[in-house]
């Protein structure tokens, strides 16, 4: 009795009424529900047709490898092996399973001795802190110190209005006229300055690479967000994430001095390049003035705590004697850089977007500041108002993190995750956009050198064009690759006549982009020569 289908005894016989076939019943009623036909007749065929066939139960024959020694040798050797086998697997996963156990137990000792550490140094601050304020009232009481004479200077803002807000003085008519004299005296100098003869030629800019990498913040809070350059004694100042200011004289290979005393990231910084100053905006929502010592060394004048969010930029006016900063907050304002006293706090009630970028235009009387939503803002610095603004589809797509002026007076350029937009000032239109990287790499910092004849782009690497007019097209003239290995270029400046390009990365190393050392004194020659 065989099954007509599989050619087997069948376990679960049924005949066929129809045809009289012997079939499994499992085979032919899964063949019925398939296709309702016999499978060898081809005649329509339904359960109801089928009868069960009373048989004895077959014992099943022994297999033919079980019908001889050797076979039963080879039998036992095949579950042999996969008994060893899955001993071996079995070994396997205990000793990883030991590893990970010993790794979590290590972690676990790891987070006890830091968790430890951290108790201790809290209670060493509590210490200090109870001692400090046990001093206050000494220090009250003896000779003023220098601080003191800062808070008396800001008084007059410190005092609070019945709505709220603080009190400040304002810019007074004598500040707006020395504002305007500052504009009319650069406007003339800028209509008569010719491109430096020492500029570097394009030809130079081609055949720049990383001349030298320093390491000059801390490795396990790497990053550097803001660098500028005092141009005359070549000096580099470096804001990073490790919450200090770094500076770095390029020359000598020396750091001079390094600045610790805010609390979060430095997001941004600026030389007071008259009274060897410098200002540093932080996200710790407080600004310091910086003083210079003989030593090199340099101290904190004055801490302004205007802010009520993180400080996004600073941006130093053209006359050396104010300064601006802008926020989270949705609020710029303009200092004194004698005082460290806020004059002025400019804020819209209506937005929500805080600011994250800011920059004074070359003749000081505009500014312009750039929010978290992409929207750029031109503002009047004499009467704190809005003149111009740049949104929707003329505007950027995501936050705005860099503006530069062009020292021509008539160019801007805004960075955001969409790329470069380049504006003409004098149309108020946006004429150009450069879009160097792919849609998923925001551009982190833009720039244009002193001369205003290059502009520096900086991403996922570094981009150098040389600048032409609104109708022309700008070159690309020099691609510095990221050498950090991050992916993530954050600032880039010009140094003097775009000698070299100083790059800081999400790393800890300020690098330097320049002519090799033999090359640059064959340029250096034909200058000599000529002066």
């Amino acid at each position: 009795m065989i099954c007509a289908i599989s050619g087997e005894v069948p376990e679960d016989p049924v005949l066929s009424t129809k045809s009289g076939l012997l079939f499994e019943r499992r085979l032919i009623q899964r063949y019925i529900e398939d296709h309702g036909k016999c499978p060898v007749t081809k005649d329509d065929l339904a359960m109801d047709d089928l009868v069960t066939v009373k048989t004895n139960k077959i014992p099943k024959p022994r297999p033919l490898q079980a019908a001889s020694v050797p076979g039963l040798l080879g039998m036992f050797q095949n579950e042999w092996d996969a008994l060893m086998l899955s001993n071996f697997a079995l070994e396997q996963q205990l000793h990883t399973a030991r590893q990970e156990l010993s790794h979590a137990l290590y972690q676990h000792d790891a987070a006890c001795r830091v968790i430890s550490r951290l108790k201790k140094e809290r209670d060493e601050s509590r210490t200090l802190l109870a001692q400090a304020e046990r001093q206050i009232p000494i220090s009250a009481a003896g000779p003023a110190p220098v601080a003191a004479v800062t808070i008396g200077k800001r008084a007059l803002e410190d005092e609070v209005s019945p709505d709220g807000k603080k009190i400040r003085p304002g810019i007074n008519p004598v500040m707006i006229e020395e504002l305007t004299e500052c504009n009319s005296m650069l406007s003339a100098q800028r209509k008569k300055r010719q491109v430096p003869p020492s500029l570097a030629p394009i030809d130079a800019l081609e055949r720049y690479t990383q001349i030298s990498s320093h390491p000059l913040h801390k490795t396990n809070k790497p990053g550097i967000l803001s660098i500028d350059i005092h141009h005359s004694k070549d000096i580099i100042a470096t804001g990073g994430v490790d919450t200090n200011a770094v500076l770095f004289d390029r020359p000598s290979g020396q750091v001079l001095c390094t600045l610790t005393d805010h609390s979060k990231k430095i997001t941004s910084l600026k030389f007071v390049l008259r009274d060897d100053l410098l200002i540093t905006g932080s996200a710790d929502k407080t600004v310091r003035l910086w003083q210079g010592n003989e030593d090199g060394s340099y101290g904190c004048r004055h801490t302004m705590k205007d802010h009520v969010a993180e400080v996004e930029a600073v941006t130093v006016h053209a006359s050396q004697k104010y300064f601006a900063t802008a926020s989270r907050d949705n609020t710029w304002c303009f200092y004194d850089i004698s005082t460290g006293s806020c004059l002025t706090q400019v804020g819209e009630a209506s937005g929500q977007d805080g600011y994250t970028s800011a920059a004074f235009h070359p003749d000081g009387l505009i500014l312009g500041t750039g929010t978290s939503e992409g929207v750029i803002k031109i503002w009047d610095v004499k009467s704190q108002t809005r003149v111009a603004k740049f949104e929707g589809e003329v505007g950027h797509v995501g936050t705005v993190t860099a503006i530069s002026f062009s020292e021509n007076g008539y160019f801007l350029a805004t960075a955001a995750l969409d790329g470069v937009k380049l504006w003409d000032l004098r149309k108020l239109r946006n004429f150009r956009t450069l879009s160097p990287f792919d849609p998923d790499t925001p551009t982190s910092s833009v720039e244009f050198d002193f001369s205003g004849s290059y502009i520096a782009v900086a991403g996922s690497d570094i981009r150098v064009y040389q600048v032409a007019n609104v109708k022309t097209e700008w070159n690309l003239v020099k691609t510095l690759p990221d050498l950090s290995g991050t992916g993530k270029v954050t600032s880039v400046k010009f140094g003097a006549d775009a000698k070299y390009v100083a790059v800081g990365s999400m790393d800890h190393n300020l690098r330097v982009f320049g002519l090799p050392g033999d090359e640059q004194m064959e340029e250096a020659k034909p200058e000599s020569a000529e002066q």
